[in-house]
């Protein structure tokens, strides 16, 4: 029999974890396919991790770990990723905006066109505001813009992988992931399918506009060096600049002593505009050093205070 390994984060879900739990009890798989269930708790403050252990208690195929502290989605998906057995490995969310009823479609793909993975992507963006929609569709087209990444937009983590493609992503160990482009970068045979999006089922989630910028930013900075070659090209420009002014005031001290020169807001302008410059490149630059001091510490990605 193969095994379907599913890794579900947490972090303060307690309303959706039983749910989630009865709506998957509810979908039919093969009966050659047998079910191990993977609840990483990242570190919740409510009574997540309590819903989990009664999980656990009365069915074997449930297990769980739980965080030191919230370390954040990526670690617990990639606690989930080290600790799956399955043949095949699942990620999804609990909040059921990842449709459970879709698994065995998913598999069905896998096994009849020789997947390596099948992922999942929105056909619409209903119920999301305006402003989020806008700048989730600009990151997509950038990062498809500045990096070797093809990455679709509205795609979900909610996806089954083949046991070979989980190891390769395994290998890649990095503290600041980005799943997406991880996926992505691994190569192998992808497969999208579309769905309607979906409201969450229960409780309020817990990525912020601003958590959502931050996570944009690591993956530009995770895979490419654009605004590094950005930084380069504005400073050989002012550069440029520089020299073609100083030629014009050279030139025009010789042979127009007597006209007027700018004035100092013109001179004030100049310095603000140039020192700008030079703190959004030392900003640029020391984002892609901080990237490197948090590398280089080897700090472990999570830490378990207990599982299960």
């Amino acid at each position: 029999m193969e095994t379907l390994s599913i890794i579900i984060p947490v972090y303060n879900e307690e309303e959706t974890i039983n749910i989630f739990y009865e709506t998957l009890n509810k979908v039919e798989f093969n009966q050659s396919i047998g079910l191990e269930l993977w609840f990483i708790d990242d570190g919740s403050k409510d009574h997540s991790l309590m819903e989990l252990k009664k999980l656990s208690e009365k069915d074997s195929r449930v297990h769980y770990v739980s965080f030191s502290r919230n370390f954040g989605k990526e670690a617990a998906l990639f606690a989930g990723l080290e600790r799956a057995s399955g043949d095949y490995v699942a990620v999804m969310d609990v909040d059921l905006q990842d449709p459970p009823e879709l698994l065995p479609k998913m598999l069905d793909e896998i096994k009849e066109n020789d997947y390596d993975s099948v992922a999942t992507m929105r056909k619409d963006r209903d119920g999301e505001s305006k402003i989020r929609s806008f700048f989730a569709r600009k990151f997509y087209k950038w990062m498809n813009k500045i990096t070797s990444l093809k990455l679709v937009d509205g795609a979900r983590d909610f996806r089954i992988m083949t046991r070979q493609m989980t190891d390769s992503v395994l290998k890649m160990r990095e503290n600041k992931r980005f799943s997406k482009g991880l996926f992505n970068w691994v190569g192998f045979d992808t497969h999208y399918l579309a769905y309607e999006n979906r409201e969450r089922v229960a409780g309020k989630t817990s990525w912020s506009f601003w958590g959502l910028m931050k996570y944009a930013i690591e993956g530009f900075i995770s895979f490419s060096t654009a605004p590094l070659t950005l930084v380069t090209s504005v400073g050989a420009f002012s550069f440029v600049l520089s020299l073609i002014g100083a030629v014009v005031v050279i030139v025009r001290a010789i042979f127009f002593p007597h006209t007027s020169t700018f004035g100092w807001p013109s001179l004030v302008v100049i310095i603000l505009f140039f020192s700008g410059i030079q703190l959004l490149s030392l900003g640029i630059v020391g984002r892609y050093i901080a990237e490197i001091y948090m590398e280089v510490k080897d700090r472990p990605i999570y830490l378990v205070k207990e599982e299960k």
